[in-house]
């Protein structure tokens, strides 16, 4: 969460940035806003790392961990079958 919050945070800034610097001399709002992404991305992935590999363990963990939990398909289905 935080991660994509400080992604969201840096977007919103170079975009703020780009649309007082670039809107004036006729560059749209659209590219601004594309090259705002790419930039953000840029920032995120160079100086937030840690929080970037936060989120990778995280969502390993989760992946990883069993599930204990069946869905109602699932019970369904194994009810059929056997």
């Amino acid at each position: 969460m935080q991660y994509s919050l400080v992604r969201l945070a840096t977007f919103a800034i170079v975009l703020v940035v780009l649309g007082f610097v670039a809107t004036p001399q006729g560059v749209p709002l659209w590219v601004s806003a594309v090259v705002a992404a790419i930039i953000g991305w840029c920032v995120a992935y160079i100086f937030f790392g840690k929080l970037r590999d936060a989120v990778a363990r995280d969502l390993a963990e989760r992946r990883a961990a069993p599930s204990t939990s069946k869905d109602a398909d699932a019970e369904a289905e194994d009810v059929e079958a056997g």
